[in-house]
């Protein structure tokens, strides 16, 4: 018999809210946290906004051998300690340090340290890196320093599959809770992507919107890139009631699917397989999911397709539940999203108030669902749906239930 998963922690570092109280009030009140670039020159790329961290001091965390973390880590391991705190857990007192896990997705990992090396070797002439360059830029570096911070010694290791990195780490999670593998999973994940090369990489996909993120909008016009590191703690049911546990939410169902079609352009039969894979691993029938957080980057092909798979997975019903992306508030922060916006769920799930789509204009032919728009909504959320779709077609759907 598998054991049940619950949340029972959670924290985060996001351009609309450094912790958790913060980003609640700014998901509910359709805060942007989208405005123009200030970590680099922005008059050298075209699009000029971005999703970045503001007001961020990391020395202020009393973190140890802070100075040989990367932006991205730095995330993580700020937004694991609150995800602790907040779980009502104490390092090496409230749990078994060897049955708890770590398992922690990035999409592109230290690309602040790898910049920062190329500028020095090919631009300065430099003939030396520092000897740290390598542990701070690899992807699995959050991981192995949330490890080390948090004094953890079961599995640990980084998950990397683009856009989707954290949603697949969430998922490798519940897998190891329910067979038994491990009692607790610090699991999420964090991204730095707002840098020169970054931002142009994208620019040279066509991808970018030229001021912000307005996902299935009729006007919408490319994503925005943001910043920012998501931490859940995930433990057995029985764990996690042992020790009178605040639980958040309940895993319920899992979906895991790749499109093995374009390296780029996404594919219908991708994210309908991995929806329904959720579905059905929940064992419900999908009538009653009242809200779905959806990828919703904002670029038009993407936004078509994700509502074109709901359509087909939910058939009448689709036009019946409510739809969101917080990408419009907090951009798109890559491998670190799906943690983001798992928590974002959790939180409508915690207080039954479904946050809005902002930046939201009618009047496109296809992207006709409801999609909460501009305004947030107080409304009854038993089981909601989180998506995350990455370029290579790589699907992940979690579907989460109120515990109480």
């Amino acid at each position: 018999m598998k054991n049940r998963v619950v949340i029972t922690g959670s924290g985060i570092v996001s351009s609309i809210g450094l912790g958790i109280d913060a980003f609640k009030k700014s998901i509910f009140n359709g805060v942007n946290g989208i405005s123009r670039i200030t970590r680099f020159d922005s008059d050298k790329v075209n699009c000029k906004s971005a999703a970045e961290v503001k007001n961020f001091d990391f020395s202020a965390f009393n973190i140890q051998s802070s100075g040989f973390y990367d932006r991205y880590s730095q995330f993580g391991i700020v937004s694991a300690k609150e995800a602790l705190s907040n779980a009502n857990l104490t390092i090496g007192e409230t749990y078994d340090i060897e049955r708890t896990a770590v398992v922690f997705g990035t999409g592109i990992g230290g690309i602040e340290t790898q910049e920062k090396g190329y500028e020095k070797l090919f631009i300065q002439n430099g003939k030396r890196l520092h000897p740290f360059t390598v542990p701070k830029a690899i992807p699995s570096a959050a991981a192995s320093l949330i490890s080390l911070e948090l004094g953890i010694t079961g599995p640990c290791f980084g998950v990397t599959s683009a856009c989707s990195s954290s949603g697949h780490a969430i998922i490798q999670s519940y897998y190891m809770l329910a067979s038994g593998l491990v009692d607790m999973v610090i699991t999420g994940g964090a991204e730095a992507p707002i840098s020169y090369g970054v931002v142009k990489a994208w620019e040279g996909m066509r991808v970018l919107a030229s001021d912000y993120c307005r996902p299935f909008s009729h006007k919408r016009g490319g994503t925005i890139l943001g910043e920012g590191g998501g931490t859940l703690v995930l433990e057995t049911l029985d764990a996690a009631l042992e020790r009178n546990a605040p639980i958040l939410a309940e895993i319920v169902g899992v979906g895991m699917s790749s499109d093995a079609f374009h390296p780029v352009k996404p594919h219908l039969e991708g994210p309908i397989r991995s929806m329904n894979q959720a579905i059905n691993h929940a064992g419900i029938r999908n009538n009653v999911i009242n809200y779905i957080n959806a990828h919703g980057t904002g670029t038009h092909l993407n936004d078509m397709n994700e509502t074109l798979a709901i359509k087909s997975v939910f058939d009448t019903n689709a036009h019946k539940i409510a739809v969101s992306s917080t990408k419009s508030m907090h951009g798109h922060t890559l491998g670190a999203s799906s943690a983001v916006e798992a928590i974002a769920t959790i939180l409508s799930l915690n207080h039954q108030v479904i946050p809005p789509t902002i930046n939201f204009v009618p009047g496109d032919d296809v992207c006709d669902l409801d999609y909460v728009p501009n305004h947030s909504r107080a409304s009854q959320i038993d089981f909601a749906l989180c998506n995350s779709f990455a370029f290579g077609g790589l699907n992940t759907s979690i579907l989460f239930k109120s515990y109480y």
